[in-house]
């Protein structure tokens, strides 16, 4: 290469050998030059020192300092006042506990409450304590579609909106819904110079570019219209909401724990990020529209694959499901510090178990993945549980419900007395429908058993799990974070982030035919202050 200067050593000389240049490559907050040996025309890197227009080393080119904050889009970071662009993901049920969320956000990070599959009440108890122990830090939690319970999605909404929830991930949606739009375009003002100000700032979890069209579009004419006529959203509201998109902030999830299509990030991003732009030029937009990544995350590698598509920031979630501060139980979370990368599989969901929908869930030490997919077979060749063949039916009592099917029933019509009693209506008058629903209470309990730590069910336990967590055990194997004790949401958050850098400086220095060890990409995980 030709030389674009000097580089005169400091206290330091030059970095040639193997060794020393992995050394060099850790030193990410350092600027580094890249210098040639005149004699042998070799690559290395220096720190430190003076560059001059001659005399000295030959220089190629110079770097400055790379910190891990900046790995991402500055948008992202200064708009929601977070200092890392890093964000733990809203496992469901409480998985994602408030103590996660405040632990995350007092480190600077973003963090998701996992409020899907909880009740009105645990939801809002869970909003007093992160508001009172977050005042001034970002957090947010999770709005998730709900076809069944429509009720129950517009509740949860209005609590968001009526509590100040100013960052909700909104999840598992195939189309948009009024709840949705409505909790997106609350808050909508508009200053002298025109400029538009959004109150709430929704992320929308997509792994279908027809579903993140729906989102970058401004929402519908009409369902903003009737929003606006039932007093939803008001006037001006509706008007200001004709001129943005749904959401701004996009996590693209590709093969990740639970609901998931399976999508290879390296596929479904670019293509996401291409439709970004393609719906941003049509639509005029001037405000940016940020796509982050997620799915796969769990070693630094990836994350620094995903920083170097374009990700504005990233989302983990099966990495953090096995950390201290994850409402699953010690049990279930040693058994997420085993697991493989193969040893995963999809099942079918509780919450869509009719249209087949199915969650990519934990395979090893557990029976659930094989007991849920024999639920859903039964239930597509029968009608109802009457007609269940005898040899079927026991083996369902006695190894799946560990009751009768008619007390099963029993207990699934008490609790959607309580809960929705239109479902037990819909039951008694459709017996297959009544099969769903005492299927559906299984796959529903064996989540629930997981986090209390059931030990006469640990055979049945759901636990969501994609093959990230088993590239982070591999990562992390003969390392503090190997014991699932030694794990915390920000000790692995800072170490993914801290990889991710220094795999991303020998990436630089290699494209400028620096010889950078291989070594250099595999960032050790190593305690952190």
């Amino acid at each position: 290469m030709r030389p674009i200067g000097a580089w005169h050593a400091g206290a330091e000389a030059p970095a040639f050998s193997q060794q020393e240049l992995l050394s060099a490559t850790h030193r990410v907050r350092e600027p580094v030059c890249i210098i040639q040996d005149p004699r042998s025309g070799r690559m290395g890197v220096a720190l430190g020192g003076q560059t001059a227009v001659d005399g000295g080393w030959p220089l190629v080119a110079s770097m400055p300092a790379l910190y891990p904050e900046w790995l991402g889009d500055r948008s992202f970071t200064e708009l929601h006042g977070v200092r890392f662009p890093y964000v733990s993901g809203a496992m469901a049920n409480g998985i994602a506990t408030t103590r996660l969320v405040i632990a995350m956000a007092n480190a600077g990070f973003l963090g998701f409450f996992g409020a899907a599959g909880l009740s009105p009440g645990r939801v809002s108890a869970a909003i007093d304590e992160l508001s009172a122990a977050l005042p001034d830090k970002a957090w947010g939690s999770n709005l998730i579609h709900s076809p069944n319970e429509p009720a129950l999605e517009a509740e949860i909404a209005d609590l968001y909106i009526r509590r100040d929830v100013r960052r909700v991930s909104a999840a598992a949606y195939m189309s948009l819904t009024p709840s949705v739009v409505r909790y997106a375009y609350t808050g909508l003002t508009q200053d002298a110079a025109g400029n538009i100000h959004r109150k709430n700032y929704l992320f929308a979890k997509i792994s279908r570019p027809e579903v993140a069209r729906r989102f970058m579009e401004p929402a519908p004419a009409d369902m903003v219209a009737a929003l606006v006529s039932e007093g939803l959203l008001t006037a001006a509201e509706g008007r200001l909401a004709a001129n943005l998109p749904v959401a701004e902030d996009y996590t693209v999830e590709s093969d990740s724990g639970g609901h998931t299509d399976n999508q290879a990030l390296t596929a479904l991003f670019p293509t996401i990020l291409s439709l970004r732009d393609r719906v941003s030029a049509a639509r005029g937009y001037t405000r940016p529209i940020r796509i982050g990544a997620a799915g796969g995350l769990g070693t630094p590698g990836a994350v620094a694959a995903a920083f170097s598509m374009g990700a504005a920031f990233v989302v983990t979630g099966s990495v953090n499901q096995a950390c201290i501060e994850s409402g699953l139980h010690e049990s279930g979370r040693k058994m997420l510090s085993t697991a493989g990368l193969a040893d995963v599989v999809m099942a079918p969901a509780a919450d869509m178990f009719e249209l087949g929908v199915e969650v990519q869930v934990l395979q090893r030490g557990t029976m659930f993945g094989v007991r849920a997919k024999k639920l859903y077979e039964i239930y597509r060749a029968h009608d109802s549980l009457a007609s269940i063949p005898a040899a079927e039916a026991a083996t369902l009592e006695r190894q799946f419900f560990r009751s009768s099917l008619a007390d099963a029933w029993a207990s699934t019509r008490a609790f959607w007395a309580e809960r929705d009693p239109r479902e037990v209506a819909r039951a008694d008058a459709d017996p297959k429908h009544q099969m769903a629903l005492t299927f559906r209470a299984y796959l529903g309990q064996s989540s629930k058993w997981a986090i209390a730590g059931l030990a006469d069910r640990r055979i049945d336990y759901q636990i969501w799990c994609g093959p990230a967590m088993g590239a982070f055990n591999d990562w992390a194997a003969g390392t503090f974070l190997a014991a699932s004790e030694n794990r915390t949401v920000v000790q692995v958050a800072r170490n993914l982030m801290e990889g991710a850098a220094v795999v991303t400086r020998a990436q630089q220095l290699r494209s400028f035919g620096v010889p950078v060890p291989a070594a250099a990409f595999d960032f050790r995980p190593r305690p952190l202050a």
